[in-house]
């Protein structure tokens, strides 16, 4: 079974906002966040059905899984696997998908 996955711009985005946040105060943090967070993508994309579905936040199957404070929001039927965003948990999701185009 493939962990192929990919981060859309949006994604790709979040992430790279994240960790610069975190290396201001910690850059070895910072560092074992990326491995959290590419230990996570390999993860959900040899097991998809893993995270929590969400049928509240689109018209489209998705589902999110956690790392640390964050949730990784993800397409599990595309292939490779299409990470969306990633945001943190506290973050209202619904507000933000329903502002979605």
């Amino acid at each position: 079974m493939s962990s192929r996955f990919v981060l859309t711009l949006d994604a790709a985005d979040d992430l790279g906002a994240i960790v610069k946040y975190v290396q201001v105060d910690s850059p070895a943090n910072a560092a074992r966040l990326i491995d959290d967070f590419e230990s996570t993508f390999r993860l959900i994309a040899r097991r998809p059905r893993i995270g929590h579905r969400r049928t509240d936040l689109a018209d489209e199957a998705l589902r999110v899984f956690p790392v640390h404070s964050f949730v990784v929001i993800y397409r599990p039927e595309t292939k490779p696997l299409e990470i969306i965003r990633i945001l943190h948990g506290a973050r209202d999701l619904r507000a933000l998908f329903s502002n979605r185009e």
